[in-house]
């Protein structure tokens, strides 16, 4: 499983260049917050329960940012990596699936397709078409009547970990298009009104990577990111949201920054919003001002926000 320099990949790489600069005492206890999260089967948890192929990318993510994998992470992550390669998975399990594969396989663990039959990638391709709906996107699942922006962004993501290309660009375009309102950000399913930060990050990348952006949309994305802008220094989830928090801040200032905004935000402010509202001086993140624990998923946010901020 080879893939040239997918989406992911390219952004881990991005984000572990900016944290070269992080103090490595701080490293550590971050580093150890996500180790304390990994279960005997090699996959890691989420807050509570078994292990996780959601939460084992986001551990993977986190601690490729940290420095890399050791050689004992790649051989338990990639255990626990083959062992979820017979499961039926969802798309989001799929994408986790294939991102900590090849992470694993190109720290020097095994490659999570070794041994498959030569129909696996084709079963995969026809299992995430299953979920393509009429409007041009993919939903959750096959019962799905439309397309969800958040799910459409991970199909593309798993065709490029796959090495192949969303067939039928165009309509995927034209979908996310039609997820753009008036206030110049995008919503996750079509009935909706009111934009969100989240969906709207993930529309951009969307059209990015399928060549779909312009300079109007992109003012139309600068206009709407400032409207979502939090007093605490961070972005909110939508205007209804009257809190900043990790997951937003962290694809807003990503989006800021690949369409080049100049005066969203204040880089000052958000790493003061990251390093004082959500670190935890023991290791890990939390999602919001309001939140009480440390999770792996925040963690991953919390560290990739303050490598955006370092570039």
């Amino acid at each position: 499983m080879t893939p040239d320099e997918p989406y992911l990949l390219r952004l881990s790489n991005r984000l572990a260049t900016g944290l070269l600069s992080m103090a490595p005492e701080r490293k550590d206890r971050h580093r150890g917050f996500l180790l304390a999260q990994q279960l005997p089967d090699g996959g890691f948890r989420g807050r509570e329960g078994d292990s996780d192929l959601y939460y084992t990318s986001f551990a993977v993510r986190g601690l490729s940012m940290l420095g890399g994998l050791g050689e004992a992470e790649c051989e338990s992550i990639g255990r626990y990596v083959l062992a979820c390669r017979s499961q039926e998975l969802s798309v989001i399990d799929l994408v986790s699936w294939l991102y900590s594969g090849l992470v694993v396989q190109l720290a020097g663990g095994p490659d999570p397709l070794s041994g498959a039959p030569e129909t696996f990638v084709d079963a995969i391709a026809e299992s995430l078409e299953s979920t393509r709906t009429a409007d041009g996107g993919y939903a959750r699942t096959t019962e799905g009547a439309a397309g969800s922006t958040y799910h459409s962004f991970m199909v593309a993501l798993a065709y490029e970990l796959l090495g192949r290309t969303v067939p039928d660009p165009n309509r995927m375009i034209q979908f996310v298009y039609d997820r753009q309102r008036d206030d110049g950000g995008f919503v996750e399913i079509s009935p909706m009104k009111r934009s969100g930060t989240n969906p709207t990050a993930a529309a951009v990348a969307l059209l990015v990577m399928l060549g779909g952006m312009d300079d109007e949309l992109r003012d139309d994305v600068g206009e709407f990111l400032g409207i979502v802008k939090g007093d605490e220094g961070g972005f909110l989830a939508n205007t209804r949201i009257p809190f900043s928090d990790g997951l937003s801040t962290f694809t807003g200032l990503l989006t800021v920054q690949d369409l080049e905004l100049e005066g969203v935000l204040r880089p000052e402010r958000a790493e003061a919003f990251i390093a004082g509202e959500l670190e935890f001086p023991t290791g890990g993140f939390r999602g919001a001002a309001w939140d009480t624990q440390a999770d792996v998923e925040y963690t991953f946010y919390g560290l990739g926000t303050l490598a955006l901020l370092c570039r």
